[in-house]
């Protein structure tokens, strides 16, 4: 299976906004955005302004004690998951992620703690900050996915 990759460099907060937004603009129902990357790197604050730019969310607090938030778009609802609590991957099950994945769109921090739940055709988001700048690597796997990741426009 080929891989597609593609990296967005963030400078500042408003960079990463545009992003998000942007990245929410190709998004459907279905779609997978797991958000791999250290404490600290912006998991969180992509999620915010990716639900902000779909939804009418003033406040989109982190789920890391929820684990789990939902939120109404137009089009699609939005799970937004922090799973850096769990214990076991199993413990996903109580949260409905099986039936998110298919009714919805999600957006999950800490993925490698639901492992082997985590389908393979998945949006991968891997969040870095090399020299102050935040650099976002987004993996697909498909040639749809390929073509919504190259319409991706944020400046």
């Amino acid at each position: 299976m080929m891989m597609y990759k593609r990296i967005f460099e963030c400078v500042t907060e408003e960079d990463t906004r545009r992003l998000a937004s942007a990245v929410s603009r190709i998004a459907q129902k279905g779609d997978i955005f797991a958000l791999f990357g250290t404490l600290g790197v912006g998991k969180s604050t992509f999620s915010r302004f990716f639900i902000q730019s779909l939804c009418n969310a003033t406040e989109v607090p982190s789920p890391t004690f929820t684990l789990v938030q939902t939120y109404e778009s137009d089009n699609f609802e939005i799970y937004h998951y922090d799973m850096y609590r769990l214990k076991i991957p199993e413990e996903a099950y109580e949260l409905g992620i099986e039936e998110s994945f298919y009714s919805g769109v999600n957006l999950i921090e800490w993925p490698e703690k639901i492992g082997y739940l985590l389908p393979k055709d998945i949006w991968q988001v891997t969040i870095q900050v090399i020299n102050n700048t935040r650099c976002f690597e987004f993996s697909v796997n498909n040639e749809e996915k390929r073509q919504r990741l190259e319409k991706i426009d944020y400046a």
